[in-house]
This record gives structure tokens, C-alpha cells and sequence, in this order.
């Protein structure tokens, strides 16, 4: 019996290691995802480009993304968990150094192909990253993901606020990326070195043949309640991922403020995301999630009315607080209502982490195609409509019916 504790408190260190480098990886990914927001308008300006062009351009994220999305599997079974996190996090630093690289050429061609690359290693470490996670929870038997998901926002601050800081002392784009690509580098060998080794099964349950996983999977997609779960994701994530990419541009270009106050805006959205993401537990305990759905996208809808329609940067500033509450609960509570709408939960998430996964990277191209005929401002009110279709669809988050 004593072997047994001593070797239970010499496993305990090397899980604290595990969950705190994946939560660190969890904020490297934040502060990936909002380098280039908050740069925007300066981007577009170095490049000469028009509103659809950078559309064009943001639509090489998703296109790379989605490529990740569907390598991170068979790539975290070639390399297992560690070397795969790290080769994504490698690859990310990488590309964003040829970004910086085609920044500083002028050379839209070379910024196109870097986005398509950063876009496949952020698919591709989100994945990652989410198992990782799981199994970090599997073993400590504590609830740990809302924190980790947590730190993706407040990455996303500290990058766009780097972002706000580089903007207000004159550093270029260019050079800011390629020295966040620099660091990205280092810190993912720490990171790596905090993972062990080794395969790990992410919530056991009997094998299936992979025509079976299949035919549950395309199930999943002829399911209307999953299939509303998943229209609350994408009205949550496609807000999200246009705020990431557009809103320092609308700020600056359309409410007239400064480089840096946009990018502070920005840093002001992620902020509020990431603290109503962390203190929003409670919340769901008492109201249940269904009602913090409907509360969370109700003040959603003010808070882009108000950046649309705001007179003075106070009253945008304010839509954008309201519009980040109105984002940050969808993911990880429709995520949770999947699981646990029937059966084969792993399958049923894959469905609405799909949606949700499409929704957030291909808003930014949709905005901008939108933005290129009716101007950027006139293009969000997009979001405030699929806001009122998740506040709609809410219903379908509440607790299974008991007997289906």
C-alpha cells in the first residue's frame, strides 16, 4: 500500500505539468488567432488592397484550417500527443514568419499562402489541444476544460493587446508577427516538454469498425435537435470569428478612431470573453443552460446594435463588452448539451464542433464579401440576426427528455 501513495504523489507533479502546458498551449493559440486583427487596417493599408481582397485573404484561415482539422487525427497518431503539439505549434510559428516575411515585400501572394498555413496549424493544435485537455481531465477527475478554454481568450487579449502596443509606438506589422513567431518557437518546445509521452484513449468505449463511426456520424447530421444545437453554435461562432477579424477595421475605418484604440477595443472584447467564460459557472448552475443561452445572445444582439449604431466610441465601446457576453457561452455549453443529447456522445460533438468549427473561421470571409456591397457596418447586422436565431434555438440545450 505505501508504493501504491508514493506512487500516486510522484504521478501528481507530472499531471500539474501536463495540465498547465496544455493550458499554456491554450493561450499560445489566443494569442496566434488575434495577431493579425488588430493589425488589420494597417495590413490592408502596407498591401494596397481593398475590403474583399483581405476577405479573400482571412478566407485562406479557414481554408488551412479546415485542412488541420482533418490531419490533427492522423498526424496525432503518426507522431503521438506530444511531438504532435508540437510540430502545430512549430508550423504555426513558421508560417507567420513567412507572413511577416510577405508583409514586408509588399507580396500578397506570399501573405495569401502564409494565412493558408497558419490557418492549418491553428486547426490542427485546436484539436489537438481539446484531447489533450480531455485526457488531463480524465486523469485529475476534475472539471477542467472551461478554464482552459478560458485561456484561449485571454491569449487572444494579450495578443491583440501586443497588437494595441505595437500599433501606438509605430512598430510595424510585419516586424511585430515575425517576433511572435520567434517566441511561438520557443515557448513550444517548454510546452512540448510538459506532455507526456505516449498514446492516450480519450474516454473509452468499444471499437467500431470505421463504417460504423461513419454511418453514426452522417446520423448525427438528420438529427433536428443536434442540428439546432448546432445552429446556436453557429450564431455564437460566427459572431466570434468576425469580431477576431473585422472589428479593429470597423473601428478605425468606420468610427474613426486610431490604430490604437481599435486594437485596444479588440483587446477590451477578447477580455470580457475570457472573464465571462471564467466567472459564467455559476451562472449556468442556477439558470440552467438553456437560460444563460437566451440571456448571453439577448445581450449579444444590443451589444452589435450599439456597434453599429454608436454615435460616440463610449456606446461602442460598450457594444463591444455586450457583443463578446454575447459569443462566449455557445461553444462550451453546446459542446456539453451534444454530449448529452443521445447516444455516441463523441460522435454527436463531432457534428456541432464541425458547425461551430466552419461557422467562426468562415464569418470573415462571409463579412467581407458582404462588407464589399454594402459596406462593413451595414455586413454585421448578419451577426445580430444569427444571434436571434440562437436565442431561438436556445431550447434545444436543455437536459435530454427522460425516455428518448
Amino acid at each position: 500500500m505505501p508504493k501504491t501513495d508514493d506512487a500516486a504523489t510522484a504521478v501528481r507533479p507530472a499531471v500539474a505539468r501536463w495540465r498547465w502546458a496544455i493550458t499554456a498551449a491554450f493561450g499560445l493559440g489566443g494569442i496566434t488567432v488575434s495577431a493579425w486583427g488588430p493589425r488589420l487596417p494597417a495590413i490592408k493599408a502596407d498591401l494596397g488592397v481593398g475590403t474583399a481582397t483581405i476577405g479573400l485573404l482571412l478566407a485562406g484561415v479557414t481554408v488551412g484550417a479546415i485542412g488541420g482539422l482533418l490531419a490533427s487525427t492522423p498526424v496525432r497518431h503518426w507522431l503521438g500527443g506530444r511531438r504532435a503539439v508540437l510540430a502545430a505549434l512549430l508550423l504555426i510559428a513558421a508560417a507567420m514568419a513567412v507572413l511577416g516575411l510577405g508583409l514586408t515585400l509588399d507580396s500578397v501572394p506570399l501573405v495569401a499562402i502564409a494565412f493558408v498555413i497558419t490557418g492549418g496549424g491553428i486547426g490542427g493544435l485546436d484539436v489537438l489541444i481539446n484531447v489533450e485537455g480531455a485526457a488531463v481531465e480524465q486523469s485529475t477527475g476534475r472539471t477542467l476544460m472551461p478554464s482552459m478554454h478560458a485561456a484561449w481568450s485571454i491569449g487572444a487579449a494579450v495578443g491583440s493587446g501586443i497588437g494595441a502596443a505595437c500599433a501606438a509606438i509605430g512598430i510595424t506589422p510585419a516586424a511585430q508577427i515575425i517576433g511572435e513567431a520567434v517566441v511561438i518557437a520557443a515557448v513550444a518546445f517548454a510546452i512540448a516538454a510538459g506532455i507526456p509521452g505516449g498514446e492516450r484513449e480519450i474516454a473509452r468505449q468499444p471499437s467500431a469498425s470505421r463504417g460504423a463511426a461513419l454511418r453514426q456520424w452522417l446520423r448525427g447530421w438528420l438529427d433536428w435537435r443536434l442540428l439546432l444545437i448546432g445552429l446556436v453554435m453557429l450564431g455564437v461562432e460566427l459572431g466570434e470569428g468576425s469580431a477576431n477579424n473585422w472589428l479593429t477595421l470597423a473601428v478605425r475605418n468606420n468610427h474613426g478612431q486610431g490604430a490604437a484604440v481599435a486594437a485596444t477595443f479588440f483587446t477590451a472584447f477578447a477580455a470580457a470573453e475570457g472573464l465571462t467564460r471564467i466567472f459564467g459557472g455559476p451562472v449556468v448552475d442556477r439558470l440552467g443552460r438553456v437560460w444563460t443561452i437566451r440571456v448571453t445572445t439577448a445581450v449579444g444582439v444590443v451589444g452589435v446594435v450599439l456597434f453599429i449604431e454608436g454615435s460616440s466610441p463610449w456606446l461602442v465601446l460598450v457594444g463591444v463588452l455586450l457583443w463578446a457576453v454575447g459569443v462566449s457561452m455557445g461553444f462550451p455549453l453546446g459542446m456539453s448539451a451534444a454530449a448529452e443529447s443521445g447516444p455516441d456522445p463523441a460522435a454527436r460533438v463531432s457534428v456541432v464542433a464541425s458547425i461551430g468549427y466552419f461557422a467562426n473561421l468562415a464569418g470573415p470571409p462571409v463579412i467581407g464579401v458582404l462588407a464589399q456591397s454594402a459596406g462593413l457596418l451595414s455586413a454585421l447586422w448578419l451577426i445580430a440576426a444569427l444571434f436571434v436565431a440562437a436565442f431561438a434555438a436556445s431550447g434545444s440545450l436543455g437536459p435530454r427528455p427522460t425516455g428518448a
